[in-house]
């Protein structure tokens, strides 16, 4: 039994070996001597795992009853270790690819992601096909562990010393593992600790981002199942400091002579990296921009260069765009407290007589897009069903974006003034691929994503250079953002905050709105932004800003966001990374790759940050379980 949990290690070390080659870029483990102390604390998190997947296996092997050595006890014994442990370590290997896209390990919310998803086994086969060497590489892995388990068999002979001997030290024995199980599942055999979780990696790294190799796949499913994760925090501010840190309620002043139309463009998976408008400031060597047609536009729209996504996924995109609600370890829409009424830019806009409208090209409901449009209170879903034609259909996510583009263009022309509508886009997004009939017309770039960018960006000129001929258009502000970034090309965006680093773009025709703006912004801007700009004067909830009137809030420019771990709170000078009850490090505001702590020598705008990060939490927290949102 020990030799086969030996085993079990052995391959938890080959699956973090893997993750490291597979993920060197992220990491930033830059020598062996930190590899192997990573490795080493990785070991109480390999533990947890290993005995909660064993825990059955053990209690069958210790058992002593004559039969547990014969031959069909023993290969009970053998299909009930390996289908434990192999489940365990198939996550370990997705994460070989998906922690690219999700920067954390994988955990029980991920299946948010692929719930109303009405094609799950193509995405699997899919997946199978496009990244055959991870499903070789676990193919070759598990012969060689099968290999190893029959090494040594297990052979039937009496005990030497009789029955009652034999059943006293097979009892002490099994307490004594009981005992060793018990304190490696907590990691502790203190009975004050609580067992270790996802944040007690941070404790044995030098950086944010390397606890993620500490940490392991199955331990951060088994600790995040059946969790729990909205509830409020266990400190108290008070409501002052709440209304003068974040001021959660808003109330604007500004008077429009006529309602604009807005249109709200939620590019999926549009990287700030990926536009050369938004990369000046970088000053990346050779940089190399996939937006022609955006660039331009930029040259005659407000641009953000310093924002920020907050969150990962999409849906997080859409709660934080449209509901100014984030998402942080999982999303606020899968949480037992989505079915509440929700205040958002859609149920004010409706209120102030705008027809309003969701377009998103892939099979009605997937993403759980058409369940959250609901709650909004949305007046029409536009989806697959509605486009109404297969053949423009990419055979995995949804209808390509520029038949798509002017799907939605010919919709907005029956409408009248004045309207709202949020489009999704769908094809910037794995598996890259673009229609055959463009293939070779853009350029492939370095990384997969480059192609499907460039599509994507030709779609939004077509809908542009025809959208103008329109009535509407002149009328119209556009606003274009991302749900969340995707592959990464430059080290620039390897950076630990800009991996959240997304473009917001406000174009209006009549260039009301132009310029660049330097200041920290973050999507759930974009909602307020939405109704000082229509107009609006009653009160309202949001915990962002405006972003075309400084003078209208009273807070400072902040983003918070979530980095599987830890909240990130970004705020004038300082980067406070918060562990959900402290300030575990803080960092200038232009290292963005999280580098030198400065948490031992507090100042007082630390001290200041932190309580924004509180109050913010705070206030978040209460809102939404006090469905007061």
């Amino acid at each position: 039994m020990i030799y086969r949990l030996l085993l079990v290690y052995l391959f938890y070390a080959v699956s973090r070996f893997l993750f490291f080659i597979y993920n060197f870029s992220l990491l930033e483990i830059d020598s062996l001597g930190e590899y192997l102390r990573l490795s080493y604390h990785g070991l109480a998190f390999d533990t947890t795992a290993i005995f909660y997947l064993n825990s059955l296996f053990v209690v069958l092997s210790m058992l002593p009853f004559r039969i547990n050595t014969h031959k069909t006890y023993q290969k009970v014994l053998f299909f009930i270790y390996f289908l434990t442990n192999l489940i365990g370590m198939a996550f370990n290997f997705v994460d070989l690819i998906y922690y690219k896209y999700n920067y954390n390990r994988t955990t029980v919310s991920e299946w948010a992601v692929i719930e109303n998803e009405q094609n799950k086994v193509q995405m699997l086969l899919r997946f199978a096909v496009s990244y055959w060497h991870v499903f070789l590489l676990f193919f070759l892995v598990t012969i060689v562990w099968i290999y190893l388990y029959k090494k040594i068999s297990v052979k039937s002979k009496p005990y030497p010393k009789g029955l009652i001997s034999y059943l006293t030290t097979s009892v002490v024995s099994f307490l004594i593992m009981a005992t060793l199980m018990i304190g490696g599942i907590r990691s502790d055999f203190k009975k004050s600790t609580r067992p270790i979780n996802l944040v007690d990696a941070n404790r044995h790294v030098t950086k944010i981002q390397q606890a993620d190799f500490v940490l392991n796949t199955p331990f951060a499913i088994i600790r995040t199942f059946n969790k729990k994760t909205f509830k409020k925090v266990t400190y108290e501010i008070p409501q002052s400091e709440i209304d003068r840190l974040i001021q959660p309620i808003k109330q604007y002043t500004k008077d429009v002579k006529t309602k604009p139309n807005i249109v709200v463009f939620i590019t999926e998976s549009f990287s700030r990296e990926y536009m050369g408008a938004f990369n000046e400031p970088t000053q990346i060597p050779d940089y190399v921009s996939y937006t022609p047609f955006l660039d331009s536009l930029a040259s005659r729209s407000l641009v953000f260069n310093n924002a920020f996504a907050n969150g990962r996924k999409s849906i997080h995109g859409m709660s934080s765009v449209l509901a100014g609600i984030p998402s942080f370890k999982d999303a606020f829409t899968s949480s037992p407290y989505t079915n509440q009424n929700v205040e958002s830019v859609v149920s004010v806009l409706n209120s102030e007589g705008y027809d309003t409208s969701f377009f998103h090209g892939a099979p009605n409901g997937s993403m759980g897009f058409l369940g959250f449009s609901n709650i909004l209170g949305f007046d029409h879903y536009y989806g697959k069903t509605e486009f109404n034609n297969d053949a423009l259909f990419d055979g995995f996510w949804g209808i390509w974006d520029a038949p798509f583009f002017q799907f939605t263009k010919d919709v907005l022309d029956a409408k009248t003034d004045p309207f709202f509508a949020t489009i999704f886009t769908v094809t910037s997004h794995e598996p890259y691929i673009i229609p055959d009939e463009f293939e070779g017309q853009f350029p492939k770039g370095d990384v997969q994503m480059h192609q499907c960018v460039g599509y994507t960006d030709f779609a939004f000129k077509q809908f542009f250079e025809a959208s103008k001929k329109e009535a509407w258009f002149q009328n119209t502000i556009f606003i274009i953002t991302a749900d969340h970034t995707n592959q990464v090309n430059y080290k620039e965006y390897y950076k630990m905050i800009n991996r959240y680093a997304v473009p917001i773009m406000i174009y209006s025709p009549n260039e009301e709105f132009i310029g660049v703006n330097n200041e920290l912004a973050q999507q759930i801007d974009i909602y307020p932004t939405i109704l000082d700009m229509v107009g609006y004067q009653k009160p309202f909830r949001s915990w962002g800003r405006s972003l075309v009137d400084s003078s209208v809030d009273k807070m400072q420019p902040y983003v918070m966001n979530h980095n599987g771990q830890n909240y990130q709170y970004s705020k004038g000078n300082i980067i406070c990374i918060f562990d959900g009850v402290r300030a575990i490090g803080f960092y200038d505001i232009n290292d963005l790759g999280l580098e030198r702590n400065l948490i031992s020598n507090r100042t007082e705008e630390m001290d200041e940050v932190e309580l924004a990060c509180k109050a913010f939490l705070k206030d978040y927290f209460d809102r939404i379980i006090d469905r007061n949102l």
